[in-house]
This record gives C-alpha cells, sequence and structure tokens, in this order.
C-alpha cells in the first residue's frame, strides 16, 4: 500500500511538471472587431464605444458582446488563441470570465491612436509560455504603430516561436497606406531573420490581420511569405503562406470587402516546421472557422461574416472577420 501511494505521488508530481501538451496543440487568430470597454480614455480615440459616445452602447451590449466573440472562442477551443482589436488588459480579462477555458493572457499596451492591441490568451495546462514580448513597429513618418507580440512556448523541449499582428489598414488610401504596412512587413522579417540565424531549423508561426492580400508585396515581397511550398523548399522566400485554398475562393474567406472574398488574416509558418523534424504541421489541419449562423444571409451583403456593429447600427452578431487555425505537433 505503501509503494502504491509512493507511485501515486510520483505521477502527481510528473502531471504537474509537464504542462506542456505531449500530443497536438490547435493555435488560432481572431480579429474579434472592436472589443473596447465603456470607458472614455481620454488618451485614445475610443469615445464612441464608451457610455454615452455615438454608439449609445449599454452595459447591456458590452456583454451581448462579449458573450458572442466567448460563444466562438469556446466552439474554437484553441489551446492558444491571438486577437486583434482588443483595447485592453480588462476586456481580455472580461472575455475570460466568460470562456469554458481558463486562459492565461500575453498583452501589452501598443501606442495605436485608437488605444487597440494584440494579445493571446493560452492554455497553461496544454502549453507552457516561456517568454513574450512587444516588438515596436516605427512608421515611415517616425510615429509608431500598433506593436507586433512576440510569444514562445516550449513544446517537447523545442522552442515554437508565435507572432501576432494587426498592420496598419487602408484608412485613407490603399496607395497611401503601402509603406504603412511595408514598414510592419519589415520589421517583422529582421525579427525572424534574427531568429532563423541563430536556429535555420527554427520553429515559428505567423498569425494575423495583416490588412493585404497574400500577393500584395507587404507579404509576399517585404515579408518573404509565398502561399507556394516549393518557393520557401528552394530557398525563395523564407516562409510559407498556408492560405491558398481560401485566396480568391467561393470556399470562404476570412474578410469581404465590396462584395469581394479576401484573405486579410494569416497563418503563415518557417520552414523548420515542414521539415519532418522536432515539431510539424499537422496534415489538413489549416482552416477557417466558418458556420452558417456565422455569416449574414441575403441582401447585399450575403455571405459577409456576421459583425457586431456596421457603422452605428448594432447588428449583434460576432465580428467582421473570420477566425483562423492550425494545429502543431
Amino acid at each position: 500500500m505503501k509503494n502504491l501511494s509512493l507511485m501515486l505521488f510520483a505521477l502527481v508530481l510528473v502531471m504537474q511538471s509537464q504542462v506542456v501538451c505531449q500530443n497536438s496543440i490547435k493555435i488560432a487568430f481572431w480579429n474579434v472587431e472592436n472589443l473596447f470597454d465603456l470607458e472614455d480614455d481620454p488618451h485614445t480615440n475610443d469615445n464612441e464605444f464608451a457610455l454615452g459616445g455615438r454608439k449609445d452602447v449599454t452595459p447591456e451590449i458590452y456583454k451581448l458582446k462579449l458573450k458572442n466573440l466567448a460563444e466562438v472562442v469556446n466552439e474554437m477551443n484553441a489551446d492558444l488563441l491571438g486577437l486583434c482589436e482588443i483595447e485592453n488588459r480588462f476586456v481580455l480579462d472580461e472575455l475570460d470570465r466568460f470562456a469554458d477555458r481558463d486562459y492565461d493572457i500575453a498583452h501589452y499596451d501598443s501606442p495605436d491612436f485608437r488605444g487597440i492591441d494584440v494579445a493571446m490568451l493560452y492554455d497553461a495546462k496544454q502549453v507552457k509560455v516561456v517568454f513574450s514580448e512587444p516588438v515596436q513597429v516605427i512608421l515611415p513618418s517616425g510615429k509608431p504603430t500598433r506593436d507586433i507580440l512576440h510569444v514562445k512556448v516550449e513544446m517537447k523541449n523545442t522552442d515554437l516561436h508565435l507572432f501576432v499582428n494587426h498592420w496598419p489598414s487602408k484608412y485613407g488610401g490603399a496607395e497611401k497606406s503601402i509603406p504603412k504596412r511595408a514598414a510592419a512587413a519589415k520589421t517583422l522579417r529582421k525579427k525572424i531573420e534574427s531568429i532563423l540565424s541563430k536556429d535555420t531549423n527554427a520553429e515559428i508561426v505567423i498569425m494575423g490581420d495583416l490588412n493585404d492580400e497574400p500577393t500584395e508585396p507587404s507579404v509576399r515581397d517585404h515579408l518573404g511569405a509565398s502561399m507556394d511550398f516549393a518557393d520557401m523548399d528552394q530557398e525563395k522566400t523564407i516562409l510559407w503562406n498556408v492560405m491558398k485554398p481560401w485566396h480568391r475562393s467561393q470556399i470562404g474567406s476570412t474578410y469581404k470587402y465590396a462584395g469581394k472574398n479576401m484573405v486579410y488574416d494569416h497563418l503563415i509558418i518557417s520552414k523548420g516546421l515542414t521539415d519532418n523534424q522536432g515539431l510539424g504541421l499537422v496534415e489538413n489541419s489549416v482552416g477557417v472557422f466558418d458556420g452558417e449562423k456565422y455569416r449574414q444571409h441575403g441582401g447585399k451583403y450575403d455571405g459577409y461574416p456576421f459583425r457586431f456593429w456596421a457603422g452605428n447600427k448594432l447588428l449583434g452578431g460576432y465580428s467582421d472577420h473570420m477566425p483562423i487555425f492550425l494545429e502543431i505537433r
């Protein structure tokens, strides 16, 4: 009996020490469309979502937003979830209260003029986060924009680098804003190249709303991510963009604008996740988290993501972007 007790005690210690999942982990990303609290921050342009703002947001509307987002988060059931368009740590804690899993949070305040940040929720029972940092992005004007979040996870005694992005939008004109996204892409590439210079087989996952499609220069040229695996395999590019099945496809995009299916939300991986050594991308695991209830039906916006706001009109949906995911093991 004493030996059995010792064995059980040892088993508990092993289980407690091995917080990293030994099989696959699910990694997801989602632009949650303006998750703001109800306070008017005098230092940012967030007043439209505050109490008394032009959207007439109430505590009930704010709670509905959180419940709807949590519904998707729970159904996705990701081990790690990158998020963008979140205002602060407070709304992340609020969202976590509605989630089935007890997520830990990696987040830093960004110098965005609207006050929106990127973040990552992670299940510490399944993944071991050993490091995180904000990567500052400086625009051609010399002003900072939203940080890139770098999170390092230890999995099967291997480092997995994750980068959560929300690059500058096309607000103010697509052509005029090209240098802004190029600056974000070059900043991220410099960080990636630094990691690869120390380990050419480093395992890296890049996720985010890049506000450009996979074939646009910021993604293809400045970042160096191709949708064709052969380009990376032949070292023409350093990264593989795994969103090709959804690019210019009718099967379901991540975003829709002016009636056009678009891929603004990306999952991009390094060669180290395809070389059959260490960690690897699970075959056929990449997807857009889609469903009838997450899309609008009928009328001018048929097939669009079922968003929460349309201007100042409350639709009561989820987001104007669809979540995306993959699995690593």
